[in-house]
């Protein structure tokens, strides 16, 4: 029987490219389908795909889609994601929806002991502790698709317990690799959003821009394999061959390499523990030729220093992290604020909002309203 597979954010770069496995896919049966508001590609995708539910997190979207396609359902806004979830009935769900608004239908897969291809890395920036917590609780997998997590997910696979001395996330760097504070000042929405290496979606290019996609990432895979922050470190690694390594107790370290193609984890992800064809080029070192290794620049990028600190800080202060750098984010992509500024804003809302103990979901989602609020304040005073 195929497993049937429900994929959230279906329209965005992870999504449409994980829409490509399953159609070579005679194992997955595609059950259902969401985006934020871009609703006419989805109703496209239903389609094409003989999906008869749908939903979408904005209700303007949503409304239009239900006047344009009356062959299914089309479920509407944050609960209509969860519904999605909960009525679809998936052996397993992508979650590659980007941000906080992924955290709810994480909660809801996971809550309901179904497996999670996890793209979405603010579910566990945002709700770390209470996500992995009920994951153990039901059985449930989490299964990462960022490709430096999958790489660490199959690293560490087949050693034992105390052998993985160190987590080694890698970096390309982004656009402004090498450059310093300075001449950071001016830089515009077109530079930040033109990543050397991945194409992907406004937000994600920021922050690989400004480095915070490392400072949640680290986060992730403190939660993912149960690694201190003291032993997982970052590196620039610009060619973005290695996805990330680790170094063991008796010295040795081992890496995973490939091609930049996110089609490698998604496939794995989708089909774990198995292995299947995915039609990328072999890598070819000589072909290489070289693979060259940077520290990062604490000093031109601050995210990822502020990401550390806030995860050590622990309770609500991830939380407050995301939001502030969310709110940050959207600012610079409208022309609101400075690339120098999203840090700054980051750091303002930390600063107003010391961290508080998290006991129930229901905290988290008050920190994150009572970070936006207060980062909307600071891009205003900073602007």
């Amino acid at each position: 029987m195929p497993r049937r597979l429900l994929i959230l954010g279906s329209t965005g770069s992870i999504g449409t490219q994980a829409l490509d496995i399953v159609d070579r896919a005679d194992d997955l049966e595609l059950v259902g389908l969401s985006a934020e508001r871009s609703w006419e590609p989805l109703v496209a995708q239903a389609r094409a795909h003989g999906v008869a539910r749908i939903a979408l997190a904005d209700a303007d979207a949503g409304a239009r889609a239900a006047e344009a396609w009356t062959d299914g359902e089309v479920l509407v806004g944050a609960e209509g994601l969860v519904r999605l979830v909960l009525e679809s009935q998936p052996d397993l769900v992508l979650n590659a929806l980007v941000g906080s608004a992924g955290l709810g239908p994480t909660v809801a897969t996971l809550g309901e002991g179904i497996d999670l291809a996890l793209a979405n890395k603010e579910s566990l920036v945002v709700g770390g502790e209470l996500v992995m917590q009920l994951a153990e609780a039901t059985g449930a997998r989490i299964l990462p698709v960022d490709s430096e997590h999958s790489a660490l997910h199959q690293l560490v696979a087949g050693e034992r317990p105390g052998s993985v001395e160190k987590l080694v996330l890698t970096a390309s760097g982004g656009p402004f690799r090498g450059r310093t504070r300075a001449e950071l000042e001016d830089v515009t929405v077109a530079q930040a959003l033109a990543h050397p290496t991945w194409a992907m979606g406004g937000k994600i290019s920021i922050d690989s821009a400004t480095l915070m996609n490392k400072g949640l990432e680290v986060i992730e895979a403190h939660h993912l394999f149960g690694v201190p922050y003291e032993r997982i470190d970052v590196v620039v690694h610009p060619q973005s061959i290695v996805h990330s390594y680790v170094t063991l107790c008796d010295g040795a370290a081992l890496a995973h390499l490939g091609h930049p193609d996110m089609r490698v984890p998604i496939a794995y992800a989708l089909h774990d523990p198995e292995r299947v064809d995915v039609p990328v080029r072999p890598l070819d070192l000589a072909e290489v030729g070289a693979l060259t290794f940077e520290r990062v620049d604490a000093d031109a990028f601050p995210c990822l220093r502020l990401a550390r600190e806030a995860a050590v800080a622990g309770g609500t202060a991830p939380c407050v992290l995301n939001a502030a750098n969310e709110i940050a984010v959207h600012a610079f992509l409208q022309g609101r604020l400075g690339f120098l500024g999203i840090a700054a804003v980051i750091e303002g809302t930390l600063d107003r909002l010391p961290p508080a103990p998290v006991r129930a979901f229901e905290s988290l989602y008050e920190a994150d309203r009572e970070a936006r609020s207060t980062a909307a304040e600071l891009v205003g005073v900073t602007a």
